[in-house]
């Protein structure tokens, strides 16, 4: 179950033994990231009562019998073993320090004997790589780093794994992806243990939001598994990355590989975890959103410039994959870098074009220096498919200039909140929102 969801996956399993759901294991290996590993440190760690956040009970463990060294050299001492996760009724592997080697078997029949007796297993960033070699995330869904997403899905092959989400939620075993998201998935477990008020007040605490929106899918790039570099296929997936202006579709990969489509799509997901007709879509809708945030190309260019036969195919496929238009992702991301350091008040222009109607056929207005204010190009119709995560509506069409196709520069940045309100001169202010956090 994804981050979005409404509703909680069942977590009551019995407890067996000396487990108590308030005691929270930490599990340590040597050349884990420092950041990473400090996160259920910091969440389940510090008495913050006075906050109204309920206490945990924390124990550090070690993994494995050698110096813990973790990022610039540091050494840690971790105060229990292996042998205190029996008392745990939640065990936290916050990261693991290669996606290509196995970890200690120990530590692997010790995550397994938890999760018989009722713990909560817990895997952040690589850690779900852990989680995975001890067998615990066959047949479920599971998230990590977008950058290891696919050597996750190729090693596993039995779990399903999704690069989108920030966390994912499966009841006893839940998953996040990397770094940051590791935040949210203990404040979505501080949640769950003990209410929105509890999540709420500890992420004031911590400075961060309570509940982020959205997913990873803005920071997917066109990494592939490290071992396709000495693969006759690389040749090929490096011809589609420099083609994907053009239309081709997977038959023709399949030619330039010498191989028949059906002995492609194998050797192609045996080595990505992914298949080929999805690979390149989403190397599509990533060349769109690098065009739509570093040029003003339109949206009927942008799609003929990435290989789609229609903006129509475009906007479904950026939509499934990004959960929103790409005229909305342009102004959204337009939105997050104003000029001259002013506050970004970006998302008040947006909540005031879904007021008006919102998505892509809102007419917002825009006014730049010394122009007066002219209404905005409306793109073609709505998309109608709905996604699970929800992005606010955005102005549909970017600042001009005089080249369409040149990047973006200071010149080509959005105009100020107060320059660019989509108001008729006069009118007064409407409250917006706060601004989606989008790292």
């Amino acid at each position: 179950m994804s981050q979005d969801s409404t509703t909680v996956p069942e977590t009551s399993r019995k407890l067996s033994g000396r487990r108590r759901r308030e005691i929270v294991a930490v599990l340590l290996f040597s050349g884990g990231p420092i950041f990473e590993s400090s996160i259920p440190l910091s969440v389940f760690g510090i008495d913050r009562q006075d906050a109204g956040v309920p206490r945990y009970r924390l124990l550090v463990c070690a993994g494995e019998d050698v110096p813990l060294r973790t990022t610039g050299g540091l050494e840690l001492t971790a105060p229990y073993g292996l042998e205190a996760l029996s008392r745990a009724g939640t065990v936290v592997v916050p990261a693991w320090r290669s996606i290509t080697q196995p970890p200690p078997a120990a530590a692997l029949d010790a995550l397994r004997r938890a999760h018989e007796e009722g713990a909560r297993i817990v895997g952040l960033c690589t850690g779900a790589f852990v989680l995975a070699a001890a067998g615990l995330l066959d047949g479920r869904p599971a998230t990590t780093h977008w950058m290891y997403a696919p050597t996750l899905a190729k090693r596993y092959p039995s779990v399903h794994v999704d690069p989108r989400e920030l966390f994912v939620d499966d009841g006893d075993v839940l998953t996040s992806a990397g770094t940051a998201a590791g935040i949210d998935l203990c404040l979505h477990i501080v949640r769950t243990d003990h209410g929105a008020d509890a999540a709420g007040a500890l992420a004031r605490r911590l400075v961060v939001p309570p509940r982020r929106s959205g997913g990873q899918e803005r920071y997917l790039d066109r990494s592939l598994p490290e071992e396709i570099g000495a693969d006759p296929l690389a040749e090929v997936v490096a011809w589609a990355l420099e083609h994907l202006h053009e239309q081709f579709d997977v038959e023709a990969l399949a030619a330039r590989a010498y191989m028949s489509r059906r002995t492609f799509d194998r050797r192609f997901r045996s080595l990505t975890g992914s298949a080929p007709l999805q690979w390149l879509i989403t190397q599509r809708v990533l060349q769109a959103q690098r065009l739509l945030e570093t040029s003003d190309y339109s949206v009927d260019e942008v799609a003929g410039r990435c290989g789609f036969r229609s903006p129509v195919a475009l906007r479904g496929h950026f939509r499934r994959q990004l959960g929103s238009s790409p005229a909305a992702y342009r102004a959204a991301y337009r939105a997050r870098r104003p000029q001259g350091g002013a506050p970004d008040r970006g998302p008040d222009r947006l909540e005031r074009a879904e007021r008006l109607g919102g998505g892509d056929r809102a007419e917002v207005l825009e006014q730049r220096p010394g122009e007066h204010a002219m209404p905005l190009r409306r793109p073609g119709g709505p998309v109608t498919h709905t996604s699970h995560h929800h992005h606010p509506p955005h102005s549909p069409h970017p600042p001009g200039g005089t080249d369409p196709g040149k990047p973006d520069s200071d010149a080509y940045a959005p105009r100020l909140p107060e320059q660019a309100t989509g108001r008729a001169p006069g009118r007064p202010t409407l409250p917006g929102q706060r601004e989606r956090p989008v790292g």
